[in-house]
């Protein structure tokens, strides 16, 4: 029987609430284990456990204001796991906001409000037929190669005979 690993949702927001509520949906909807954090520099530490997708706030600082805000957890991780996919959630309607948290990185901007929660299922299906393709593509990669490889030995090798071989 083979072992799967366990995969990962991060949800980054300093608003229990919005946590919870979020978590729940996508338990609903997602095999992924959904880990909750109020702050950026929380779900930093447990960045080794290889999240998928993080769902992560854009005002992270605003019950705390010494934590880092949205953009510069952002920034941290894309520099450190440039492969996880960073979905960002906000209550900010302006256009500086999403342009920014995408120039930074983030796969997609979300508006808080009654339709952020079936946006972020959409993006994280979304997010899994990519991870899908790029799989499916790699693979076609490596047989291209080893066919190629194979190829190229039996080319060599029937030159070899042809020209070579010992009377």
């Amino acid at each position: 029987m083979e072992v799967q690993e366990k995969r990962f949702v991060f949800l980054i927001d300093d608003e229990p609430i919005q946590n919870e509520m979020l978590k729940d949906f996508l338990a609903d909807r997602f095999l992924s284990h959904i880990k909750t954090f109020d702050n950026g520099e929380e779900a930093m530490k447990e960045m080794h456990l290889g999240p998928e997708v993080i769902v992560l706030d854009y005002h992270l600082n605003a019950h705390d204001k010494s934590a880092k805000n949205g953009v510069e957890v952002l920034k941290m991780i894309k520099d450190n796991y440039p492969k996880v996919e960073v979905i960002m959630l906000s209550g900010q309607d302006k256009i500086e906001v999403a342009v920014e948290s995408m120039k930074y990185g983030a796969y997609d901007y979300v508006l808080k409000g009654e339709t952020a929660f079936s946006r972020i299922e959409n993006i994280m299906n979304n997010i899994s037929e990519l991870h899908k393709y790029k799989s499916i593509n790699n693979a076609y990669k490596r047989t291209i190669i080893y066919l190629s490889i194979g190829l190229s030995i039996f080319i060599a090798a029937t030159l070899w005979f042809m020209f070579y071989r010992p009377m």
